[in-house]
């Protein structure tokens, strides 16, 4: 497929659509996911009690400090239990949603492509390459060319030999500081992104200085800022005056983990300091105040068995449900909440 006939589009895994059919959508979610990259075995013998239990609410309430420490709880891999969640937010109004699970966290092409059709939801699947933590030994080797062709691939004809495309590249993994293989993919995807008119999504290093230095090598390497979208916003202690520098270059500013306030967490050295909801709905304010909300895009980022309905989270359907109510509390008028669910998701995942 040339890049003539996806322009104006936007590439889900069963295929290319209209932009006006995309509808309410999800920014960043993970319909399938394994982050067991992310688990660590903990020193002491009663710790460990953890570290095999199913998750169950008798143990929640213990869970939630040690979620990194939990086989169970990194893993949403039961693909029927999965679009059972997904099909909550398709009956509660939503239409599409971007799943930027790249390399490294179980990417399932053929497994989206049937939840899709079982949901009726529209899944725009994600390409490129995870954190570090998850990067095989030949990554390093891998020239930036043959990664940027991976990724073409991976957009204009498909995933290994499934035939199922990317619509978006990402998410592209960053920790902080950074390395140079790191910033040899964010190279290779800015490259990508050129070459096949795909949006870029990036999940930051959790250090102020890193959303500046992610957005400056993709643009040094031709990517256009209006084609990136700056996720996890709301998750590390990003300054306001940062967010707007990051803004003031046209990229997408994203609000992801809404759902998510669990006060307990701090494993493995991560600078996570989880705002409540009511705290994210106050940084779009601003933002919206200093006019920047064609730029806002939303989601949960579902990725952990505690996020899900049936686990006690807000699963896929908590902005629908419970934020978008707030909103309109707060005064936000239906004109901002369609452009943050639908016009700018909408703008971005077109291919230019």
């Amino acid at each position: 497929m040339s890049k003539s006939e996806r322009t104006g589009k936007i590439q889900t895994v069963l295929g290319l659509i209209e932009p006006d059919d995309l509808g309410v959508t999800l920014a960043h979610e993970h319909s399938l996911i394994d982050m067991e990259i992310y688990l660590s075995m903990p020193e002491e013998a009663t710790e460990r009690w953890y570290v095999d239990q199913p998750v169950t609410m008798e143990i929640l309430g213990g869970l939630m400090k040690r979620l990194f420490h939990n086989k169970d709880v990194v893993k949403l891999i039961d693909e029927k239990h999965q679009a059972e969640e997904l099909y909550k937010y398709y009956l509660s109004g939503g239409n599409s949603l971007v799943d930027t699970t790249s390399i490294g966290i179980a990417r399932d092409p053929l497994a989206l492509t049937r939840m899709s059709r079982a949901t009726g939801l529209n899944i725009v699947m994600g390409a490129s390459y995870y954190v570090p933590l998850s990067y095989t030994d030949e990554i390093h080797e891998k020239s930036e060319q043959d990664i940027t062709d991976s990724i073409i691939k991976d957009v204009t004809v498909g995933v290994k030999e499934t035939g199922v495309k990317s619509g978006i590249i990402g998410e592209i993994g960053n920790f902080w500081p950074t390395n140079e293989t790191s910033r040899k993919i964010l190279r290779a995807s800015a490259h990508a992104s050129v070459e096949t008119g795909a949006a870029i999504s990036i999940h930051p290093g959790g250090h102020p200085d890193a959303l500046l230095q992610h957005l400056n090598d993709v643009m040094e390497a031709g990517a256009d800022p209006t084609r990136v979208i700056m996720g996890h916003l709301d998750v590390f202690r990003y300054s306001p005056e940062v967010v707007k520098e990051i803004a003031e270059t046209g990229a997408t500013l994203e609000f992801d983990r809404f759902g998510s306030e669990n006060t307990n967490f701090a494993e493995g050295g991560l600078d996570i300091d989880f705002p409540s909801d009511v705290q994210r709905i106050e940084r779009i304010e601003q933002l919206i105040d200093w006019g920047y909300e064609d730029q806002i895009v939303v989601a949960q980022d579902v990725c952990l068995k505690t996020d899900l309905v049936s686990h006690g989270g807000g699963g896929y359907v908590h902005i629908l449900d419970s934020i978008i109510p707030r909103m309109r509390r707060r005064g936000f008028s239906s004109e901002t909440i369609d452009k943050i669910l639908i016009e700018n998701p909408k703008r971005v995942l077109t291919f230019k």
